[in-house]
């Protein structure tokens, strides 16, 4: 009774832990939107700015307000590009004003800045600073939600397996290690690739060929696991090896969800090739 209590406690902490590793990776991220408020004379208006878009069409930009007075206009340009900054005006439905951004083929990117106006007082939002957002292409359900989920399995049996060693229950912990190898391998390593394929156009863009720190970070996790997988299965006095690993992956966490991801340069005339084909 006194284990089945204690396995209880460790595995609601591993939960908890993993909910919060999650998030906090997703809230740091680049494709987080960027959220505020700004105060336009008698109305506060509450603002939410995209970073990130699928889909076959344009960025859609909406801001709540019922002010009929207010309008706005929103400053664009391709982010890594000579492109001129463009501006283009809100229009007005019911209680939101709405623009378009022009749409751009996966991993291009959009730098953007929104303005609100009222007799003639200008209300930047986000303190007038650009907000760049990426494009990306429609990843289908049927790929996406067994990739997270088995991406999500692989910190949630990770974070047990950590609390097992600590707790010096190494024998349990080599069943917990092998669901996180194999984890790894399917939603990282198999299914992270097709997910990537979808949205940027590319299979692997991390070592050797590319920078991505989301298929670096996925395939250092994957060898840590792998190597304390060995050594526990080998001998289970190794238990050091999980507490490397998992440390590791909580390492990996902290970076901030897609930071370094696929991108079109467009100052590169590869680059605007590439997007006049995909454009016809």
């Amino acid at each position: 009774m006194k284990f089945f209590s204690k396995n209880i406690l460790l595995w609601v902490l591993a939960v908890v832990l993993t909910f919060l590793m999650a998030y906090y990776q997703r809230v740091s991220g680049p494709t987080y939107p960027v959220s505020g408020k700004v105060r336009v004379e008698l109305e506060t208006v509450n603002y939410k700015l995209l970073r990130t878009h699928g889909g076959e069409k344009g960025a859609l930009i909406k801001i709540h307000l019922k002010d009929t007075l207010i309008h706005g206009f929103v400053e664009y340009k391709r982010y890594k590009s000579f492109d001129s900054l463009r501006s283009m005006p809100l229009i007005r439905e019911g209680n939101d004003l709405m623009a378009h951004l022009p749409h751009l083929p996966e991993a291009g990117k959009m730098m953007y800045r929104v303005v609100l106006e009222k007799d003639s007082r200008l209300f930047p939002l986000n303190e007038g600073k650009f907000v760049v957002l990426r494009y990306k292409g429609k990843v289908p359900i049927g790929i996406l939600i067994p990739h997270v989920f088995f991406m999500f399995l692989s910190l949630l049996f990770g974070t047990r397996a950590f609390l097992s060693v600590l707790n010096v229950e190494v024998e349990h912990s080599r069943y917990l290690v092998s669901v996180v190898v194999l984890s790894l391998f399917f939603g990282g390593l198999i299914l992270g690739p097709v997910v990537q394929k979808y949205a940027f156009g590319a299979y692997w863009t991390g070592w050797p060929f590319g920078h991505d720190l989301t298929d670096n970070k996925t395939l250092v996790m994957f060898v840590f696991w792998l190597v304390a997988w060995f050594k526990i299965r080998k001998n289970t006095a190794h238990r050091l090896w999980v507490i490397i690993a998992m440390l590791t992956m909580m390492a990996v966490y902290l970076i901030p969800h897609s930071a370094w991801g696929s991108e079109i340069d467009f100052t590169k005339p590869q680059a605007v090739k590439t997007t006049i084909q995909k454009s016809k």
